[in-house]
């Protein structure tokens, strides 16, 4: 299946304004009726580092970048070499720039053409090379003026019709630089549609996807610690919640974040955090302790490449294993994945509902090719899932926080509530949460909260399913690398190739049932996931019985899994 699209990246020193004209290229494109999405690559450097903001525009969706990029635009040449393995170039692919570009890419590129950005910038009184950068890209990928100047009035307008009127000559500039280009206008311009498009479509990132769905879900209260790359969800949060009477505080580390969601839980507030690996794993004993004394939480984990400081600018799915087994005892808890931007949205929504429900902690893993990749994408209605916790109604003298139900939740009192006091701490307790050493009060608590989660119907949320329900390929994969398996699964099937794609929306609790009625009639199982040592696939293993085939699919980031890489793999596999 071949999606028509074109995919270029732009490539800068840090404070060049790169990711800027990549924004503003992807907001146009919006405007004249495409989608899209942008990704942002940096080293981890704190100022001055190089930049890449890599685009696919598009008629349609799209969840995943492109085999090979049309079109690399450097405004300037400073470090990009460190990006050779991020963009792939082929044979048709133009590089254009001032002066010799990096050899990998000069080397693998279809055409080269001379552009000094900032020399022509200079011409411009207030002119910037990235708004000179920006004119090409939209000079080649057909995109019109007026959409440019949408966006330009709308970034540059509070700081002055100057400010304006300088970037918008910047851009014509830009244009005019470019008209001797080869052109990539393969994308039809719906120049009539702007109004329309901004009330259907939107432009979002998955960490401000994420703030979206956790106030749809209900919650009011965050703290959190800033930390690459989950930041822009608290970015998104600090103004959007005070205007829903709610509150974000800056705590002074992520022990405090924790421990500050899980007392304005305590409390009756629906409560989040958001974090990256190294905070998640200073996490780890508070979340015992919410899952300990039930109270929900939701932790998003926005992760990166690791272990330790890793890799803070770039993705991979290497927290699976932390997320999954790093609480100290046995600890029933939620993990669940987003597979898309929008997903985000939906997903955290979910998470956040489920952690009232349940009255437990539920960990998101996000990453950071989700989190901070922005995207067009349709309008995401509202689920309409709204938490809803269980209170108890008229505590007594009698009043029983832990007491054994049916479904393994108990009765919550608030603080204030007459009768309703009780002790929440970490320790092992009986029903009425007095601390307790004797093995029979620890085992009816620990049965208590497994049985809570293992008996609860999560329904079809769980998986996204997709292709022919009974092919004998199946891909099994979850999160981020969702696109990629889910491009190739269509382009097989456009081929007419019998494959199914199962991408696993909730990691734990297991759901063996569900999942051995989705491999019915399957052989062969590709197992495709971002991390190095196949920590999906081996979870997997653990815990489902599986008695067909698997193959284990684990890059390691920063790399981006492609479409072709799974397809490959399975033609290759089918084919033996």
């Amino acid at each position: 299946m071949t999606v028509p699209s074109i995919s270029i990246t732009l490539t800068g020193s840090g404070g060049s304004g790169v990711m800027t004209a990549g924004n503003l290229l992807l907001e146009a494109a919006g405007r004249a009726g495409w989608f899209g999405m942008m990704t942002r690559s940096a080293g981890p450097q704190i100022r001055g580092g190089e930049a890449a903001a890599m685009l696919r525009l598009s008629s349609i969706p799209v969840l995943v970048h492109k085999e090979r990029y049309d079109i690399l635009l450097g405004i300037d040449w400073k470090n990009a070499d460190r990006f050779a393995s991020e963009i792939p170039l082929g044979s048709d692919s133009l590089v254009i720039g001032h002066g010799e570009p990096p050899a990998v890419f000069a080397d693998a590129a279809g055409q080269q053409f001379q552009l000094d950005l900032p020399a022509i910038a200079k011409t411009v009184p207030g002119g910037r090379a990235n708004m000179v950068a920006l004119g090409v890209a939209a000079a080649l990928v057909g995109l019109p003026v007026t959409a440019v100047s949408q966006v330009i009035d709308k970034a540059l307008g509070r700081k002055g019709e100057d400010a304006v009127s300088a970037g918008m000559a910047a851009v014509r500039a830009g244009m005019e630089a470019a008209k001797n280009l080869p052109r990539f206008d393969c994308l039809p311009v719906d120049s009539g549609a702007e109004a329309d498009q901004r009330e259907t479509r939107w432009n979002i990132s998955g960490n401000e996807a994420c703030g979206l769905g956790a106030v749809r879900g209900g919650i009011r209260f965050v703290a959190a610690y800033p930390i690459t790359p989950a930041t822009e969800v608290l970015e998104w949060l600090a103004p959007a919640l005070p205007k829903l009477g709610g509150a974000l505080v800056q705590a002074e580390d992520e022990l405090a974040s924790v421990t500050q969601i899980i007392g304005a839980s305590f409390g009756g507030t629906p409560s989040l955090t958001a974090t990256s690996g190294p905070g998640l794993a200073l996490m780890m004993e508070s979340i015992g302790l919410a899952v300990a004394s039930e109270t929900p939480i939701v932790v998003v984990d926005v992760m990166r490449g690791g272990p330790s400081t890793g890799i803070p600018t770039k993705s991979e799915q290497s927290d699976l294993n932390i997320a999954l087994y790093g609480l100290h005892g046995d600890a029933p808890h939620l993990v669940l994945g987003p597979l898309t931007i929008a997903d985000c949205v939906f997903t955290t929504q979910w998470s956040v509902v489920l952690a009232e429900k349940l009255q437990t902690a539920a960990i998101v893993l996000s990453d950071q090719a989700l989190g901070q990749t922005r995207s067009v994408i349709p309008r995401q209605l509202d689920s309409g899932l709204v938490a809803q916790r269980e209170v108890a109604k008229a505590p007594g003298a009698d009043y029983q926080r832990y007491a054994i139900t049916e479904s393994g939740v108990s009765p919550m009192s608030l603080p204030g509530q007459s009768g309703g006091q009780y002790c929440a701490d970490g320790l092992a307790h009986t029903v009425t949460g007095l601390p307790s050493s004797k093995a029979e009060d620890h085992h009816l608590q620990m049965d208590k909260r497994l049985h809570k989660l293992a008996q609860y119907d999560f329904g079809d949320h769980w998986a996204e399913i997709e292709g022919d329900a009974r092919a004998e390929t199946v891909v099994l994969t979850w999160g981020s690398s969702y696109g990629a398996a889910s491009e190739a699964v269509a382009g097989l099937r456009a081929e007419g190739k019998k494959v199914r794609l199962i991408a696993v929306r909730l990691l734990s609790p297991v759901q063996p049932q569900r999942l051995a009625e989705a491999l019915k009639g399957a052989a062969r199982v590709l197992v495709v996931e971002q991390s190095h040592s196949g920590q999906f696939y081996r979870y997997l293993r653990a815990q489902y019985d599986i008695n067909i085939p698997m193959r284990s699919m684990a890059v390691p980031g920063p790399l981006a899994i492609r479409p072709s890489d799974v397809s490959n793999l399975l033609n290759d596999w089918s084919g033996s």
